[in-house]
C-alpha cells in the first residue's frame, strides 16, 4: 500500500478546505471499501481525512415530516433506528441485507453511497478497466460478466452499483445533502448517479471535492408498507445478483401509489419508472404485476452470459409485489 498523510477533520468546513488544497486526499468514513481499494492499488490517496467525529451522526425527523440521516451514522444505526424501522421499513430491511454486523457497524450512510463497483476487473490493477483508467477498455464485455448489467449498460462498461442502501433511497426519492467550499448543495438521488454512457469514471455528481453532509427523505405515507428482497448467490453475506425494493398504496383492491427501484442490474440503482406506471391504477393482482415487470424489463439488454437475471428480476418484482398486496388484505 502506498504511504499515506492522515488528520482528523474537526469541522465540516475545514474537511472541505482540505480536499480544496489537495485533490488527492479522500474523505475516510467506516474505510470498509475505500481502505480495501487501497490495498489493492485501485485507489491512492496521498492524505485521509477521518471525517467520523464531525456532528453528522444523527437521525432527526424533518420539519416536513421527513426524516433526515446524517453522513456518518452508521448502517447498523440506520438499521436500529425506530423511526426508519417504521415509517421507512425497506429502507432498515436493505441496509440489513447489506453486509454483515461487523461491516454494518463501521460503514457510514455516506460512504455506502459512493462505495465503488466490485467488478473484479475494476479491483484486478493488472487488467484494463474503462472506469479505472479510461480508455483502456471493458474485459467484461466479452470475459466474465454473470453478475453484471442488464439495464443501462453500454459498450465502455456492464458493472453493476453494488449498494443496498441505494436502491431502497432510490425508491424513497431521497435527497443527498453536500458541502463544498462555495457553500451547501443537493441532489435528489435520482440525479446523483451518472448515466454510464462513454465516461463511466464519471460516477456521481457530487462536485469535486464535496462532503456528503446527509440525506433527506421525504414524508411517504406509501414508504410504511413496503419491502426490499435481495437474492444472492450466499445467504449468509455476499452482493447481490437482483434486488427489489417496492412501496404499495393499495385501497379497494387497486393501487393507488407505487414505488419500485431494483439493484445489481445497472451502474446505479434503477428507478423502475415503467412499471410504477402499470401499477398506479391497476387491480393489485398477479397480472398487473407481471404486466408491470415486463414493461420495466423490455428495456433489458442482457450479455451472452446474464440472461437470466431478466428472467429473476421479473419473478422477483412479481414475487414481492404479491407478497405486499397479501399484507395489505390482510
Amino acid at each position: 500500500m502506498r504511504e499515506f498523510g492522515y488528520q482528523r477533520a474537526s469541522d465540516v468546513a475545514g474537511a472541505v478546505a482540505v480536499l480544496g488544497a489537495d485533490p488527492d486526499a479522500r474523505f475516510l468514513g467506516g474505510g470498509t471499501n475505500l481502505v480495501d481499494l487501497m490495498k489493492t492499488g485501485v485507489e491512492r490517496p496521498a492524505r485521509l481525512v477521518d471525517i467520523r467525529e464531525l456532528p453528522l451522526d444523527e437521525i432527526e425527523s424533518a420539519e416536513d415530516g421527513g426524516l433526515r440521516i446524517g453522513a456518518t451514522v452508521t448502517n447498523g444505526d440506520l438499521a436500529a433506528h425506530p423511526a426508519v424501522r417504521r415509517r421507512y421499513p425497506v429502507l432498515a430491511q436493505a441496509v440489513l441485507a447489506g453486509a454483515s454486523g461487523q461491516l454494518r457497524n463501521m460503514a457510514t450512510v455516506g460512504g455506502n453511497l459512493l462505495q465503488r463497483t466490485r467488478c473484479g476487473y475494476f479491483t484486478d490493477v493488472t487488467k484494463p478497466c474503462n472506469k479505472r483508467v479510461p480508455g483502456s477498455g471493458c474485459p467484461a464485455v466479452q470475459g466474465e460478466h454473470h453478475n453484471h448489467a442488464i439495464l443501462g449498460a453500454s459498450g465502455h462498461c456492464v458493472a453493476v452499483h453494488p449498494s443496498d442502501m441505494g436502491v431502497a433511497l432510490t425508491a424513497l426519492d431521497a435527497v443527498v445533502h453536500f458541502e463544498t467550499a462555495d457553500g451547501p448543495g443537493r441532489s435528489p438521488l435520482a440525479d446523483f448517479y451518472l448515466p454510464v454512457g462513454d465516461t463511466p469514471h464519471r460516477e456521481t455528481a457530487l462536485p469535486a471535492g464535496a462532503l456528503i453532509t446527509g440525506v433527506s427523505l421525504p414524508p411517504a405515507p406509501v414508504a410504511a408498507h413496503s419491502r426490499y428482497r435481495k437474492v444472492r448467490e450466499r445467504a449468509s453475506y455476499a452482493f447481490a445478483i437482483g434486488s427489489v425494493a417496492a412501496a404499495l398504496d393499495i385501497r379497494d383492491g387497486v393501487v393507488r401509489d407505487a414505488r419500485l427501484a431494483l439493484g445489481a442490474v445497472a451502474s446505479r440503482p434503477w428507478r423502475a419508472h415503467a412499471a410504477e406506471r402499470v401499477l398506479t391504477g391497476a387491480p393489485a393482482g398477479a397480472d398487473s404485476f407481471a404486466a408491470a415487470a415486463d414493461a420495466e424489463l423490455s428495456a433489458a439488454r442482457p450479455l451472452p452470459r446474464n440472461g437470466y437475471k431478466v428472467t429473476l428480476m421479473r419473478n422477483l418484482v412479481v414475487a414481492v409485489l404479491t407478497e405486499l398486496a397479501e399484507e395489505a388484505a390482510r
